[in-house]
C-alpha cells in the first residue's frame, strides 16, 4: 500500500503551525497527495477545476460582503449599538443566549447562512453586545474588554451553527453518516441520525450559557476592583496628611 498520498496531512499541520494562508495550504496540502499519488498536472488541475465549478454556491455569501460593508459606512454598527443602550435592562447575557437559541433553531431548519460572521455577527451582534456589556456601566469598555465581548459573540455564533445544523435532515454530515452505515450493512434513517444530535444541540446550549453567564461578573469584577482602589488611594493620602 502506498502511503505517501498521506504528506497532505503534513502539508496541512505544518501549514496551520506556521498560520499560513488556509487556502493556499489546502491547495498545496492537495497539489502535494496528488503528485505522491502519481497524477499528472494535467490531471490534478482538471480536478480543482471541476471541485470548484460543483462547489461554486457556497461562494454566494460573498455577494452579501459589498452590502454589509455598505450599510458599515452608513453608520449601521453605530444604530446597533445606540439601539440596544435603550434597553437599559439588557444584559450582555441575555443578548448572547437570545442570539444563541435562536442561531440554534434556524440551523435545525437548515437556515444556516442566514446568518453568520459576515452577516451579522460582526456588522451587528458583536456592537450590539458591547453596547449590551456597557449597560449600567459606570465607564466604557477598555480594548481588551472589547475584544473579549467580539470575540465571545463569534464563538456563539460558531457553537449555535455547529450543534445546530446537525439535526437538520439534509445536511452533509447527516448524509455522510447514513452513507457510511449503509455501505457497512447497517440501515439508519437520517430522521434517526438527526434526532440523536438533539441532546448534543441542547448540551451545548446549555454549556455555552453558563460560559456567556461566567463572563459577565468578569466586567463586574472589573468594574468593582475601580472604587476599591481609589478607597486605598485616598486613604494612602490621608495618612501622608
Amino acid at each position: 500500500m502506498n502511503y505517501w498520498p498521506l504528506i497532505g496531512i503534513a502539508v496541512v499541520v505544518a501549514g496551520f503551525a506556521l498560520k499560513r494562508n488556509p487556502v493556499l495550504v489546502v491547495v498545496a496540502a492537495g497539489v502535494a497527495s496528488g503528485l505522491a499519488a502519481g497524477m499528472t498536472v494535467g490531471d490534478l488541475l482538471a480536478l480543482l477545476g471541476n471541485s470548484f465549478v460543483s462547489n461554486r454556491a457556497l461562494l454566494l455569501f460573498v455577494l452579501t460582503l459589498p452590502v454589509i460593508g455598505l450599510l458599515e459606512r452608513y453608520g449601521l454598527r453605530e444604530r446597533a449599538q445606540a439601539w440596544i443602550a435603550s434597553f437599559r435592562n439588557l444584559s450582555l447575557a441575555r443578548l448572547l443566549i437570545a442570539y444563541l437559541g435562536a442561531r440554534q433553531v434556524l440551523s435545525m431548519f437548515g437556515l444556516i447562512d442566514l446568518a453568520g460572521h459576515a452577516q451579522t455577527v460582526r456588522p451587528l451582534v458583536a456592537p450590539m453586545s458591547e453596547a449590551a456589556a456597557e449597560n449600567g456601566a459606570e465607564q466604557s469598555l477598555t480594548e481588551a474588554d472589547r475584544a473579549r465581548v467580539r470575540a465571545l459573540a463569534a464563538a456563539t455564533d460558531n457553537i449555535g451553527r455547529f450543534f445546530g445544523e446537525d439535526v437538520f435532515l439534509a445536511f452533509g454530515a447527516v448524509l455522510l453518516i447514513q452513507g457510511f452505515y449503509e455501505r457497512n450493512g447497517i440501515h439508519l434513517e437520517p430522521l434517526a441520525i438527526a434526532l440523536w444530535a438533539l441532546p448534543t444541540a441542547i448540551a451545548a446550549f446549555v454549556i455555552h450559557a453558563i460560559r456567556i453567564y461566567a463572563f459577565v461578573p468578569d466586567r463586574k469584577s472589573h468594574k468593582a476592583a475601580i472604587p476599591v482602589q481609589t478607597d486605598v488611594a485616598e486613604s494612602r493620602q490621608d495618612g501622608q496628611a
